[in-house]
């Protein structure tokens, strides 16, 4: 995928501390910069997530391809993987196990304020620069 730029956008919470922690972890292992990080919130995020209001938009991190299909929250776990180098065995998980992919992903949702706190500020500040090197 040499010098062809992202293939989709990933929409997340910019208010969310933890939420921007993962989105860096993402980009650490998008070393084929197949992916560009979008706040959910602002207009970008509003065009992307267009028919969605404003309680599903914020409901979890969304994954919209280059043809503009979009997945979200635990059913977008495989094609995020596979997106990523080494990936596909994580993908192959979701695929097989999509109930508890998505009950998973919304295990941690429900607790993201609490993982947030547990986020040093270095982190936080490197999960920032990291994403806004690749916005």
């Amino acid at each position: 995928m040499s010098g062809a730029g992202p293939r989709a956008s990933l929409l997340y919470d910019a208010d969310c501390g933890f939420c921007r922690w993962c989105v860096a972890r993402v980009l650490t292992w998008d070393r084929r910069r197949a992916l560009r990080p979008v706040p959910i919130q602002g207009p970008e995020g509003e065009a992307l997530l267009a028919g969605l209001g404003e309680a599903a938009r914020m409901d979890s991190w969304h994954l919209v391809d280059e043809d503009g299909r979009r997945t979200s929250a635990g059913a977008a776990v495989a094609p995020l993987a596979r997106m990523l180098p080494g990936g596909a065995p994580v993908a192959r998980v979701a695929d097989r196990f999509p109930q508890a992919v998505e009950r998973s992903y919304r295990a941690v949702v429900r607790r993201r304020g609490l993982l947030g706190r547990l986020i040093t500020g270095g982190a936080a500040r490197r999960a920032r620069r990291r994403i806004a090197a690749r916005a």
